[in-house]
């Protein structure tokens, strides 16, 4: 099977290499690929690995029966399976599937002070369970949040390298408009990137066969285990209602005004009911929730509506596989975006900001057609992060920096299908450029 390189890799040879290592948390969406890039680094750097699925062998669920204290869980370990050996500072202890039994995360505190085996943890971050998982270990423990590939990480799995990635951010960063061969190749591998998604089980077919073949069939599979995580870890009346929320995404993001209308979702419902539900799907991975802005001006922290917000999928190949069949037929055999055009580009954008570790936040005057996507900060001002389907004005992203109304914003930034560019304060890049964006304004600035 291919191992794709993922950014986690470096993480945790970092994490293996200090040391003042505590126990490591990786937590994240189904099938995002935790459990393979933890088994990959571990068969590299560990003679000895202790692998244990609670999911896959709840038998180990006993292993606290005597308490929480290292020796007493190895001790059950070995009782259950003698055939494991715990060699001292050369022994990795992998618990999966978290999600299934969070009371171990107890013992983390006392790994953490025997110091003798290291111990990863993985495991989907699902409503009460990860509560109970913080308080029970607070303080003896690092984490680490993953989610599908993002579109480097898609490059790389195609074969590009570090040297095409600077030479993308150096066009970037000196305004040079890209030739029409990196445009067309980087727009090409972008439109696939949309498609497929970061999914290492679709990306991994697509490598491998060089076509869209059985990419839907595994997507709209990844669908129905989603939606069976909700039906198994949500409470009672929440599991039709996350559902409902669920499904009315793509329909939601496919209007003009993408800002998610509860009503909708079902007759009669009303926001303080849905609420809860819409923030178990943010906890679990499954979308980036857009807060609508007071007012355009720092911080953003604190100063949004939490009552008015668009909802974006986590993995834009997951909002593809949700589209009518028609759409998806089109999407795939022309790349033709079609109805859903603006919804895909915005929600890849949205990906992008969320997967470099930007909070979502949107604006909406409510007395003019002002409105803007997206916005980002440096240390000292706010940047207006505006997606074009189609090339135009921008009017309300030149209002927002011309207004004297906007003290903190001086500058904007759009993303497009044009080339790289800067005029009237507004600097102009590609769609495929966003994953860029972080480490661009943080060399500008």
């Amino acid at each position: 099977m291919i191992y794709l390189s993922r950014k986690i890799d470096a993480f945790l040879v970092d994490w293996k290499n200090n040391p003042n290592r505590k126990p490591l948390i990786v937590k994240g969406p189904r099938q995002v690929g935790k459990t393979e890039s933890i088994k990959w680094f571990a068969a590299k750097n560990f003679d000895n690995v202790i692998y244990i699925n609670f999911v896959e062998e709840p038998k180990y669920k006993m292993i606290t029966a005597d308490g929480y204290k290292t020796d007493d869980i190895i001790k059950n370990i070995s009782r259950i399976d003698p055939g494991k050996r715990f060699i001292a500072n050369k022994t990795l202890i992998f618990f999966d599937e978290l999600q299934e039994f969070p009371e171990i995360a107890t013992a983390l505190k006392f790994f953490n002070i025997d110091g003798r085996f290291d111990v990863i943890c993985s495991g989907l971050m699902l409503g009460i369970n990860y509560r109970k998982i913080e308080s029970n270990s607070v303080g003896y423990k690092s984490d680490y949040e993953m989610r599908s590939l993002d579109f480097e990480e898609f490059l790389r799995a195609k074969g590009y390298d570090d040297t095409f990635i600077t030479d993308l951010l150096e066009h970037m960063l000196n305004l040079l408009p890209l030739n029409d061969v990196l445009m067309k190749v980087c727009d090409s591998l972008f439109l696939d990137f949309c498609i497929l998604g970061g999914m290492p089980a679709v990306v991994r077919e697509y490598i491998s066969k060089g076509t869209f073949e059985g990419s839907i069939e595994i997507q709209q599979q990844l669908i129905a285990d989603y939606k069976e995580d909700i039906r198994k870890y949500a409470a009672g009346m929440d599991q039709t209602r996350i559902l409902n929320v669920f499904n009315q995404i793509p329909p939601q993001l496919a209007k003009d005004n993408k800002k998610f209308q509860i009503s909708k979702a079902a007759p009669g419902a009303r926001f303080m009911d849905y609420r809860g539900c819409i923030e178990w799907l943010n906890d679990a991975g499954m979308t980036n929730i857009c807060y609508c802005l007071n007012f355009p001006e720092l911080p953003l922290k604190g100063n949004y509506d939490e009552s008015k917000y668009k909802i974006y999928f986590a993995d834009s190949g997951l909002l593809v596989a949700m589209l009518d069949q028609e759409a998806q037929d089109d999407l795939r055999t022309n790349k033709n975006l079609g109805v859903y055009k603006g919804a895909l580009y915005e929600n890849f954008i949205a990906e992008a900001l969320a997967k470099s570790g930007y909070g979502l936040y949107y604006y909406k005057r409510n007395d003019s057609t002002l409105e803007e996507d997206f916005f980002v900060r440096t240390a000292s001002k706010l940047i207006p992060v505006e997606v074009k389907a189609k090339s135009g004005r921008s009017k309300s992203l030149r209002t927002l920096i011309g207004s004297d109304k906007y003290p903190d914003i001086h500058c904007g930034i759009k993303f497009s299908g044009g080339n790289i560019g800067y005029s009237n304060s507004i600097y102009s890049f590609p769609y495929f450029c966003a994953f860029l964006l972080k480490r661009y304004l943080k060399q500008i600035s």
